[in-house]
């Protein structure tokens, strides 16, 4: 057993009515954020459970490279108490561009070949994530380095900016030139133009040229439409992914993930958006545009990641689950399970 703790695209067009909505708003960064309330914000105390079963592959000739994502602390959570056990060693690394931390195996193929099982598990504290959408700008926000500042206007693999983003983007802002109303505008429009919808094929990658023709999918395509419009609407705007948690359970299995998004502006810093949480929940659309709930664990952020060491593959689209590769391909058949238990309740 290893004990670590870890420290405190497109060629059709959409046709549906413009919605110009323009808000005031201000907010605060990951580095100083500013509560909406509260002086504390709401948090959540609970304990994950990760589990993969690497089936057995008695046809093995080679290793199995294995990297599973491992959650950080940062200003909206605090991650203690990890432990990751297998049956064979692994590594922490980070990969150079996002610095997202995974867990890296190299498992012989004699071991392989019997097949085994990882199991991660920690705890956590997660906090809300709010800004106060009528608080003036503050000074001190931390400014985005260069390189933070090109990729995230930059398009991803499967969202360039081009295209129908382009063009609806700048027929959603037209007119407006505070950016976080054309954020806001942006938001309105993803919840009008999407319908959270997981059946079918083709949903969950976050690709526009899927939306394009179904206009459905789930809150990996709702945000990977709205971080491309802010983009193409010179917004900075990124990435994150992780698990949610039930809001009316205090333990139990999770069936998959969630992910989420954040914009940039100066003075103000990382303002929060959670798109598809907000369709499903009409009423908490306000909310959702500019808070992140405590009902969430953050694991990595970014899109077309590259992993440490380099997978033989393209970069991966986003990364929540175990990704494998043996002798150069991606290796298929593994097993997941996510539990979670709430410690104390919430604050």
């Amino acid at each position: 057993m290893k004990l670590r703790t870890v420290g405190a695209v497109v060629t059709a067009l959409i046709t549906l009515p413009v919605l110009g909505i323009a808000l005031s708003a201000g907010s605060a960064g990951r580095s100083g954020p500013v509560p909406a309330t509260d002086a504390q914000p709401p948090a959540r105390k609970f304990s994950f459970s990760y589990t993969v079963r690497v089936p057995a592959t008695p046809e093995a000739k080679e290793k199995l490279r294995l990297w599973i994502p491992v959650p950080q602390s940062d200003a909206f959570q605090d991650i203690t108490a990890l432990e990751v056990t297998a049956p064979v060693k692994h590594s922490l690394k980070r990969d150079s561009f996002y610095h997202n931390e995974f867990a890296y195996f190299d498992v012989p193929a004699a071991e392989l070949q019997k097949g085994f099982e990882v199991r991660m598990t920690f705890d956590a504290v997660r906090r809300e994530h709010r800004v106060a959408l009528d608080a003036p700008r503050s000074t001190g926000s931390v400014p985005l380095s260069p390189a933070e500042r090109k990729r995230d206007l930059e398009g991803d693999r499967l969202v360039p900016l081009g295209g129908v983003i382009g063009e609806t983007a700048a027929e959603q802002t037209k007119g407006i030139t505070d950016p976080v109303s054309k954020a806001r505008a942006l938001y309105d429009y993803v919840i009008f133009a999407m319908k959270y919808d997981k059946t079918g094929e083709g949903w969950g990658r976050g690709d526009a040229a899927y939306f394009c023709t179904a206009k459905k999918g789930n809150c990996t395509d709702f945000h990977g439409f709205f971080i491309g419009m802010a983009r193409a609407a010179g917004i900075p705007a990124r990435f994150a992914i992780g698990f949610p948690l039930p809001a009316k359970a205090t333990e139990g299995a999770i069936g998959g993930y969630h992910c989420w998004a954040e914009f940039y502006v100066k003075g103000y810093g990382w303002i929060p958006v959670d798109a598809s949480e907000a369709w499903k929940n009409p009423d908490r659309r306000e909310y959702f545009f500019g808070a992140h709930d405590v009902n969430r664990v953050e694991f990595t952020r970014g899109r077309d990641i590259d992993l440490a060491p380099k997978q033989g593959g393209p970069p991966l689209n986003y990364s929540v689950y175990p990704y494998g590769e043996m002798g150069g391909k991606v290796f298929e058949g593994m097993k997941t399970e996510f539990g979670f238990k709430d410690l104390g309740g919430k604050e």
